[in-house]
């Protein structure tokens, strides 16, 4: 029994992708739910291009964490239990795959493998959506007002966490040859390890693994492409050994996320120097998290960096920051300056813990 899942922001991509991969997988059952307002939420579930079921039902609380905990997987459990071999679920817009991947494991009462997580979107648009200020609700893609995710936070995350993309064209509107090649080379940039095609026909999808999935979106991780960039987009990794001067980097992430459409890594902080702190910014919105202390294990395999292979510091421990850029021009020189101009100075190194302020409130792990 096995289950693909179909992620995206746009319900027409979401189609497209969805009858690709029923065209090439029959007698699949293909399940679409959608949330409206007032907490309505529609349910269509089809069989070799038929339309086998339509539900409408109105929840209490109309979020996409309840349309997934109270319709999606229960229905994906029914199915399963009629003895549905395979099923090609197509999310709501904007529901993100890993929460709907934790709650099947969570709500399924049956034996079930999540052979490929896809994320469908059209490359034209997706470098001014990642750019993009407004929130979800603003933009029309959800019916939360109170989702304040923006576009482009939903594109990285499902970028980082899902293993295929494929590519869907509006059927109506014309598409800019130019703005959509820009678009698949940044897909390219941002989801190395993606499986990466067209709608218009069938091809190898990736294959999910949880555990490989969960460390790419963890808080600070750190991956980053093998082999030369799509031009003209690149990705530059820097590293500063020094706890950084918390003031000089405030001001600093301005000018090192500026161009970024994607910062991610860890942060050591004089303000907090005890915690690891995750850096990241998509697109206008740029913030950090503390994600507790730092590991102090040297076997154990130096996993605040994300896997970037840097060498564990004897005197620092694992302690220490690693920032990657992903945009276009990124000028590794000035990143490189920019981190080292924030590094404490000797006379800084000599200074008391409590002469140093907090302006990011780091020292909270809420």
């Amino acid at each position: 029994m096995s289950i693909t899942i179909v992620s995206s922001l746009d319900v027409f991509c979401r189609q497209d992708a969805c009858e690709t991969l029923a065209a090439g997988s029959p007698n699949s059952t293909v399940v679409f739910h959608d949330l409206l307002e007032d907490g309505v939420v529609i349910r269509r579930v089809s069989k070799n291009g038929h339309l086998v079921e339509r539900h409408e039902s109105t929840l209490e609380h109309g979020c996409l964490s309840c349309t997934v905990r109270l319709d999606v997987v229960p229905t994906v459990d029914q199915l399963l239990a009629r003895g549905e071999q395979n099923i090609i679920l197509g999310l709501p817009p904007a529901v993100s795959s890993e929460t709907v991947v934790l709650a099947l494991h969570k709500g399924l009462t049956r034996d079930f493998i999540i052979d490929s997580l896809v994320l469908t979107c059209a490359p034209d648009t997706a470098e001014d959506q990642i750019w993009d200020h407004h929130t979800l609700f603003e933009s029309g893609y959800t019916p939360m007002p109170n989702d304040d995710r923006t576009a482009g936070e939903f594109l990285i995350s499902e970028l980082s966490f899902n293993d295929t993309v494929m590519f869907s064209d509006p059927a109506l509107i014309s598409v800019d040859p130019i703005a959509r090649s820009r678009g698949v080379q940044l897909v390219q940039e941002l989801a190395p390890h993606a499986t990466v095609g067209e709608s218009t026909g069938p091809f190898p999808l990736g294959h999910h693994n949880y555990g490989q999935a969960a460390g790419r979106t963890a808080p600070g991780s750190v991956r980053v492409p093998e082999g030369p960039s799509p031009l003209p987009f690149s990705t530059v990794v820097q590293r500063a050994e020094r706890p950084l001067h918390p003031e000089r980097f405030r001001h600093a992430l301005g000018v090192l996320a500026e161009g970024c459409c994607w910062l991610r890594g860890q942060a050591w902080i004089a303000g907090a120097p005890e915690c690891c702190i995750a850096v990241k910014g998509i697109g206008p919105r740029v913030w950090l998290e503390n994600t507790g202390a730092w590991p102090t294990d040297s076997r154990s395999g130096n996993t605040a960096n994300g896997g970037t292979g840097r060498q564990w510091q004897p005197v620092f421990g694992a302690r220490g920051t690693v920032l990657a850029a992903t945009g276009e021009g990124i000028d590794a020189t000035e990143i490189q300056r920019l981190l080292a101009s924030c590094e404490l100075t000797d006379t800084e190194m000599m200074a008391s813990q409590e002469s140093f302020t907090d302006p990011f409130n780091l020292k909270s792990t809420n």
